[in-house]
């Protein structure tokens, strides 16, 4: 019971035969705390239950939880590869109590798991507990029989722990095991505390506090626990090992590295192969639960996770993108514990490659400039925050990536210099920076929600319903009723209206009661189930309790179900033409047209946008059912279900499957099969037809298509026959001889408009109807050609008088174009023999004088210039006749 996985395994089912609720991770990307970047410890996901906002129906967890620790105040990410225990991505077990057991039970159930169930030695264990938690202190001694000299009173905050300034809080309990005495370091509390010879391996947090001001600390009712025990931490103890990249799940993953690298994993390439098996597991699970490489927010912190890796590549003499290679080995140590990893291997894999192609150009550049601005520098010497903040800015090469290759010739970097100059940039990301959360709601929603109960939903089946009134919300607090023109929101026990989620919006219509109208303009999800109706009063008076009638439009409802079900044909057939690594990233569903982005590294073709429409109408034309199915989640999945990466599922989900595949693996088998809450149409054909209109970038890795149903599309193809009926009118062609009408008339006017520029030269060069003096004329022995002329471009210019010096062989030409808006244009040109007794750039500037402009500019033999007032075109040639005669 030794390996990483039966490790995992056992700590879950122990707690579980304890009476714990086995709950699975939730995505590294928060859905409950704006505050976090990412989910770094194992009590995240139960917040808001600790904090009493929101209930479960158990009163004890246990999870296995998926932490990042590389972005925001919790960042690990410079140390990762030269230390024995610092990592990005992490495994933190835990065990929960919300107000039902406290710390007598914790331990007992501590204890008897690491010494019982794990067999650990228990001289070789000792504990901290706050310096005044007596009661902590006493339940050590008795439960576990440690000598007094093993439970060590720690008096700082390092023994306290807090949610933050207010909220719940409590003194903590820490398990250390020592790894010997052959290992530098003492207890904790010592002066040696910080040696690596006792190691914490589980943190107990009795939650027995509220701090309701700063100076102001009650107990809390239900005092509760939180645990967390670092799975890669215990493995290695258990392994007998003292480093955690020496325990199994990291051996596979750095023999796998050693295999294509062909390097040893041992001295310097040691930590590059550490980091390449750290940051490949938090690389791909951030891309299993969303997140996609960007220059901002969560997708900058992987991309930065990504470049560290794909640089020790490098160094280890990697020629070709690697990482995504490595991914198979992570798949098969982790893939049965995390699903995930197996649904979204295509796209991690894609992800990866595309990634580590795009920045090997970027590296080699970076790594030479780097290089030279680093020539002069020796051991023990820095190198300027300019130069780091130049690769960075100029070059995507980020301040850990030039740190890390200093490293090895003991060259640190300025960061005081570098962060200054970062300092406009980090402003601008702190600006952009959102938060996360779809829970992430008002206190009151929570508040209704633990109160009220989840909004019974009835509109998969109808759209109108009797219910009763069961809040009123006003200026963000509840009230008892609401009169003619207040804007309220309405919490009703029961509803047909469907609230936004899942890219669809929400629905409108009508709450009705006797004497009572309100207008719902939208509909919004709260609260993980509360449906809350906008709305206007337009009569009368609603009061809480009132029974009322919902009616949901039912054209817009009918809109919107056809666009939500053509997401899912376009989901669908995006797969099949662009391949499986395509996922959903986003949509919109509205009542007028339908916007899908997905994840794909490059832009659709026009054929492969055609196939994609062709397929998704192909099952319109079915007119096949849409079945609709409750299924646990896992074996939906099992059956082909496709999943939201990074979305979070109940115990039972709702399948939409529709149309029967015509094409490859899908033939005769179900055409597409979702987790999904929206509303549908009944069968495929009332989605009328599917037509795509647009197809764009929204970020790296990401398009978007944009599509209409039905009348939409309908009105809009009407519109598009319309233009092109009105067109061939004009021609006076059928439709359908339209475009090579078009073409020959656009080869037709190409043809002209060369023939009329080439007219117009001849007619500047011929004479036609030129005066006298515009002819080529000897001035001091020098033919001498100036001439004005119009309707002649000004680009034209120069290869007009590249044809007069040709005729005239020696001598100087210049020719003032006349534009139509009262400017001129002068080109001076001047025979190769001639060139050292006069300049083209000289000259030129006389026209322009002239001309009244200033400067002009181009090589002795040609210049160009201009000038505002056209009317002294013919003084200008003369200005530059008598610059010849000196």
């Amino acid at each position: 019971m030794n390996g990483v996985n039966e490790i995992r395994s056992a700590f879950l089912d122990y707690f579980g035969t304890n009476g714990h609720e086995i709950v699975s991770s939730s995505p590294l990307v928060p859905r409950n705390d704006p505050t976090l970047m990412f989910v770094n410890a194992g009590m995240v996901q139960f917040k808001n239950v600790f904090t009493g906002l929101e209930h479960r129906p158990y009163t004890r967890a246990v999870t296995a939880q998926k932490c990042v620790r590389a972005g925001g105040k919790h960042n690990d990410l410079d140390n990762v590869g030269y230390t024995a225990r610092h990592h990005t991505f992490f495994e933190m077990l835990g065990n929960f109590s919300f107000g039902d057991y406290f710390k007598d039970l914790a331990i007992e159930l501590a204890w008897k798991l690491i010494t019982d169930e794990f067999g650990l030695d228990k001289n070789r264990l000792l504990v901290t507990v706050y310096h005044t938690d007596d009661e902590a202190f006493d339940l050590w001694k008795k439960i576990a029989g440690l000598p007094e000299d093993r439970i060590i009173r720690i008096p700082t905050h390092d023994n306290f722990w807090a949610m933050g300034d207010t909220g719940p809080c409590g003194p903590c309990s820490e398990i250390f095991y020592d790894h010997g005495d052959h290992i530098p370091g003492g207890p904790p509390g010592s002066p040696d505390e910080d040696g690596d010879r006792f190691i914490e391996i589980w943190n107990l947090v009795f939650m027995q506090y509220e701090q309701v001001t700063r100076d102001e600390r009650i107990d809390l009712p239900r005092p509760s626990i939180d645990t967390g025990m670092g799975l890669e931490r215990i493995a290695a103890v258990l392994q007998g090992k003292h480093d955690n990249y020496d325990i199994d799940l990291f051996q596979a993953l750095i023999g796998a590295s050693v295999e294509l690298t062909g390097v040893a994993a041992e001295g310097k390439a040691q930590a590059s192969h550490r980091v390449i098996a750290d940051h490949l597991r938090s690389s791909a699970f951030l891309i299993a639960d969303g997140v996609l490489p960007s220059n901002e927010g969560r997708g900058y912190v992987l991309r930065r996770i990504m470049r560290r890796a794909m640089r020790h590549a490098e160094l280890l003499g990697a020629r070709e993108p690697l990482m995504w290679k490595l991914l198979p080995a992570l798949v098969g140590q982790m893939g049965h514990a995390y699903p995930e990893l197996v649904r979204a291997e295509a796209l991690i894999s894609e992800t990866l490659k595309l990634e580590e192609t795009r920045f090997r150009k970027t590296l080699e550049r970076g790594l030479n400039l780097l290089a030279e601005a680093s020539a002069d520098l020796g051991e023990g010497d820095e190198l300027s925050g300019e130069t780091a903040f130049k690769l960075y800015d100029t070059y995507g090469f980020p301040l850990d990536l030039t740190q890390d290759a200093l490293r090895q010739r003991g060259i640190t970097v300025d960061d005081a210099g570098f962060n200054s100059a970062m300092e406009r940039q980090k402003a601008e990301a702190r600006a952009n920076w959102a938060g996360s959360g779809e829970a992430a709601t008002e206190t009151i929603w929570l508040e209704l929600r633990d109160r009220l109960g989840a909004t019974d939903f009835l509109g998969y089946d109808t759209e109108q319903a009797e219910g009763v009134v069961e809040a009123i919300v006003r200026d963000g607090a509840e009230v008892g009723e609401a009169s003619k023109g207040d804007t309220v929101q309405v919490i009703v026990n029961q509803t047909p209206f469907y609230g936004e989620s899942g890219g669809q919006v929400g629905d409108t219509g009508i709450i009705s009661a006797d004497g009572v109208s309100l207008r719902v303009t939208d509909t919004q999800k709260k609260a993980d189930g509360l449906f809350v109706h906008q709305a206007v009063v337009e009569e009368g008076t609603l009061k809480k309790g009132a029974e009322v009638v919902l009616s949901v439009d039912h054209e817009r409802r009918s809109h919107l179900r056809a666009n939500h079900s053509a997401t899912h044909l376009l989901h669908e057939a995006l797969r099949e033409v662009l391949g499986t690594h395509v996922t959903q990233k986003g949509s919109l569903v509205a009542p007028d047209r339908l916007r899908f982005d997905i994840s794909h590294p490059k832009p659709m073709s026009e054929a492969e946008i055609t196939a994609v429409e062709d397929m998704a109408n192909e099952i319109v034309l079915q007119n096949s059912p849409v079945s609709t199915r409750l299924m646990a989640v896992d074996d939906a999945i099992a059956e082909g279900a496709m999943a939201l990466f990074g979305e979070k599922y109940g115990d039972e989900v709702r399948v939409v499957s529709m149309g029967t595949g015509l094409h490859g693996d899908k033939t005769d088998k179900t055409y597409s099969v979702e987790l999904c809450g929206g509303t549908h149409v009944g069968a495929t054909g009332d989605i009328g037809l599917v037509r795509v209109v647009g197809e764009s970038a929204v970020a790296a890795g990401v398009r978007r298509l944009e599509a209409l149903t039905g009348e939409a599309a309908r009105k809009f193809l009407t519109e598009q026959d319309g233009r092109v009926r009105s067109l061939a009118s004009s021609l006076r062609v059928q439709p359908s001889e339209v475009v090579s009408r078009v073409e020959a008339l656009v080869d037709e006017r190409r043809k002209l408009e060369r023939e009329i520029s080439d007219l117009k030269k001849q007619l500047a060069l011929g004479g036609g109807s030129a005066k006298e003096a515009d002819e080529t004329r000897e001035i001091g022995g020098i033919r001498f050609l100036g001439k004005t002329v119009t309707g002649v471009a000004p680009r034209d210019l120069k290869g007009l008088v590249d044809e007069a010096k040709n005729s005239i062989g020696s001598g100087v030409v210049t020719l003032i174009g006349v534009s139509e808006d009262g400017k001129a244009s002068a080109v001076v040109g001047v025979t190769n023999d001639l060139t050292e007794r006069y300049s083209a750039v000289d000259l030129v500037r006389v026209a322009s004088a002239a001309l009244g402009g200033k400067g002009g500019g181009g090589r002795p033999d040609m210049a160009q210039a201009g000038g505002p007032d056209a009317g002294k075109a013919e003084a200008a040639v003369e200005a530059v006749a008598g610059a010849i005669a000196g």
